[in-house]
């Protein structure tokens, strides 16, 4: 018999607004883990999630149908320096939980590809823990590859974990 469910909405691309900053807040502090994170967990009293290095330009959100805000993605230049402006970098994708399997992921990195072009960039880069595995698929599918490693570079529960460095050719069109 064939499958009769409706199709999953695809998720929907914008860039952050200041009025997000709440949820965006709230996803972060749900999805944080050891996985991806270096960071301690967070607690109270919670910083901001924007402050001046970390503005909404910076962000790109994905809405799913029913869901509403699934996941984001920070996309900024990776350094200041003129000699190194074609190069964006993703300093962070979260994606929900129940958002999973949903295209949100994908949807986020075409997004942020697309921006890099828009400004110019000729590559995009990210560091990724060698042991999020699911985030690792994800970024070899869209394109990226392993570019460096930087062997026991962070000690998370008394564990030391490899950071590893991806990046991809940003093509014409």
């Amino acid at each position: 018999m064939p499958d009769m469910r409706t199709p999953a909405a695809e998720p929907t691309v914008r860039t952050a607004t200041r009025a997000d900053e709440t949820p965006l807040a709230e996803l972060d502090r749900r999805c944080w883990s050891r996985l991806h994170s270096v960071q301690p967990p967070p607690t109270p009293p919670y910083a901001p999630f924007f402050d001046p290095a970390h503005l909404p330009v910076h962000y790109l959100v994905a809405e799913v149908a029913g869901l509403g805000l699934a996941g984001y993605l920070r996309l900024v230049p990776a350094t200041d320096l003129a000699c190194n402006a074609h190069v964006r970098q993703i300093q962070g994708l979260v994606v929900d939980t129940a958002a999973r399997r949903r295209g949100v992921g994908r949807a986020l990195l075409e997004a942020a590809c697309a921006r890099a072009r828009e400004e110019g960039a000729r590559r995009i880069t990210l560091r990724v823990l060698e042991h999020n595995a699911p985030a690792r698929r994800l970024y070899e599918a869209a394109g990226f590859t392993v570019e460096g490693v930087l062997p026991e570079e962070f000690l998370l529960d008394g564990e030391y974990v490899d950071d590893v460095l991806m990046g991809r050719h940003l093509a014409e069109g």
